[in-house]
């Protein structure tokens, strides 16, 4: 079984747990995950299955899109609701106000990593020391917020919209709204929408899987592998057929005919033995006049 499954991840799940739940679903180890979710968000997880592992490395990294709720007026330990409360202010702001400042935050945006996050300082992941009770020097982060929008006020609490790179902390942007407002703020809700090329719109709860499962219907939930990768195909002869299933090179020479008309600045393409079937993933080495195999992604015959 390889490809991947879009899952919908419920409340109070670890990312970890959906992996060990899959795994005893669908019977199988060889099984990853992208994109951590915090156990009490819910949204996309794109998860990995099989071979379908391979495809980090050329996954883009892409934006993400959360909807998040903004609770003025409380700061946690953690930034969100679920911590320990350490100050609380009058929460008292205008609609007005709490749109300005929050859509303020649209641009270039300067963010310091949360203690609880993954992620790693020397060698060590931040919410491993924060349970330590440790916290270190962290140094912001450039990132840039593509877009907001507000999507209902019941002050002091404010859902809303945002579109974000890679590395953002809603928490950590819900806090420094916050600041800006001259309140204390915390997030009190979040759900991903989207992550990269995964969306919700293709996302399943594990209940949803388990039965498809049962009803014998799992293969239309999961994504092959070839529909993911972001390069154009390329279908190779099949006098060259032994050496593709060998995961050998191929001669460019007798393929130039053959390479897609689109723009490939990375040279790498999918290619299909002659019926059609994905093999693997090659990159066109000019120099040598040859497709160099980068991931093969043979099925057992």
């Amino acid at each position: 079984m390889d490809g991947v499954l879009i899952v919908d991840k419920e409340q109070d799940y670890t990312s970890f747990d959906v992996v060990a739940k899959l795994r005893g679903i669908l019977r199988m180890k060889k099984i990853g995950h992208g994109g951590t979710l915090d156990p009490q968000a819910t949204g996309v997880l794109p998860v990995f299955l099989g071979s379908a592992t391979k495809l980090c490395d050329y996954l883009p990294d892409g934006t993400k899109v959360y909807e998040a709720e903004i609770l003025f007026g409380r700061s946690t330990d953690t930034g969100d609701i679920w911590g320990t409360t350490v100050s609380e202010t009058d929460p008292t702001i205008s609609e007005r106000s709490a749109e300005e400042v929050i859509l303020s935050f649209i641009g270039p945006y300067e963010q310091v990593p949360p203690m609880v996050s993954a992620k790693k300082i020397n060698g060590k992941k931040l919410y491993e020391l924060a349970r330590k009770g440790v916290s270190v020097e962290r140094k912001p982060v450039s990132l840039k917020i593509l877009d907001i929008r507000i999507l209902s006020m019941e002050l002091p609490r404010v859902r809303f919209l945002v579109n974000c790179e890679k590395g953002t902390y809603i928490r950590t942007l819900c806090e420094d709204i916050g600041k800006k407002a001259g309140l204390a703020a915390c997030m009190s809700g979040l759900r991903r929408l989207r992550h990269g090329i995964f969306d919700l719109e293709h996302a399943y709860t594990l209940c949803e899987i388990e039965q498809a499962k049962n009803e014998e219907q799992l293969e239309s939930l999961i994504l092959p592998v070839d529909q993911v990768l972001p390069f154009p195909d390329l279908t190779i002869p099949g006098d060259l057929s032994r050496l593709l299933m060998n995961g050998n090179r191929l001669p460019s020479d007798r393929l130039i005919r053959e390479l897609p008309d689109t723009d490939n600045p990375d040279g790498r393409y999918k290619v299909r033995d002659a019926s059609g079937v994905f093999r693997g993933v090659y990159r066109l080495d000019a120099g040598a006049e040859m497709l160099v195999p980068e991931k093969m992604f043979l099925k057992r015959e």
